[in-house]
């Protein structure tokens, strides 16, 4: 058992029994760990609290790692880079949800991935800081594809249509998993862009949801064990 010291976002937080937590979070160190947080769930006045453990709460942890596949524990905790706004606006909160759980669905690895870790970082930074925020998912989602290996070949965007299996543009527009048209023209203004130009990008609640449904797709057809977000209607309903 090693006694690690890293950062570590929470990706989930479920009850187990009546006062304790199992946390899946993402480390800095060590990529995806789960522990088992006992007795956070009573009442105390110092130590481990609930609310460290909110979605996508950025934490510097001190842990022990467990060698074998059993959970691990958190000796100490301190919350860092604190967000000012994700718990007073109910669409960042919806936005925080559903991505937490797309990363908890589609992050696997326990390895470190420093690059990954820092894009998350500083993402969650530029969401708490911005207003206007409605294609923020829409745009982390795409960026995440880079980081878990299928991010679009966009070396043939003159192409009618973007074949979702195989990750490249192409003109065999009546293939099964290849959309195009509208789908393929909404997706594609996405391509290329940073969030700071994100505004820039312009998209009604249908078109929104379209990309949406094109994205979720997408994960599906790469990552063999994603399920769709129970938070997804949630989301759908806060941008309707």
């Amino acid at each position: 058992m090693a006694i690690v010291t890293t950062k570590a976002i929470v990706l989930s937080a479920l009850k187990y029994g009546d006062t304790s937590l199992i946390v899946k979070c993402y480390t800095q160190e060590e990529g995806v760990k789960s522990y088992l947080v006992r007795g956070v769930l009573k009442p105390k006045k110092s130590g481990l609290k609930a609310a460290h453990f909110q979605p996508l709460t950025q934490l510097r942890i001190v842990a022990n790692h467990n060698s074998k596949n059993t959970l691990n524990s958190i000796k100490e905790v301190q919350v860092i880079n604190p967000y000012a706004t994700f718990h007073t606006d109910i669409v960042k909160q919806s936005v925080v949800l559903f991505l937490s759980e797309i990363l908890s669905n589609s992050i696997q690895e326990e390895e470190q991935n420093s690059a990954l870790y820092e894009y998350l970082e500083t993402a969650f930074i530029w969401l708490d800081i911005h207003d206007k925020v409605a294609n923020f998912h829409l745009l982390f989602l795409l960026n995440l594809t880079g980081f878990l290996g299928f991010y679009p070949d966009t070396s043939e965007t003159n192409k009618k249509g973007f074949d979702l299996l195989e990750g490249v543009f192409s003109d065999n527009i009546h293939e099964k998993n290849v959309i195009s048209k509208n789908d393929f023209y909404q997706f594609k203004k996405l391509l290329g862009i940073i969030f700071d130009t994100l505004e820039n990008v312009t998209y009604g609640k249908e078109e929104r949801q379209l990309v949406l449904q094109v994205i979720i797709k997408y994960f599906k057809l790469h990552l063999g064990s994603f399920r769709n977000p129970k938070s997804l209607q949630v989301l759908e309903t806060v941008f309707s």
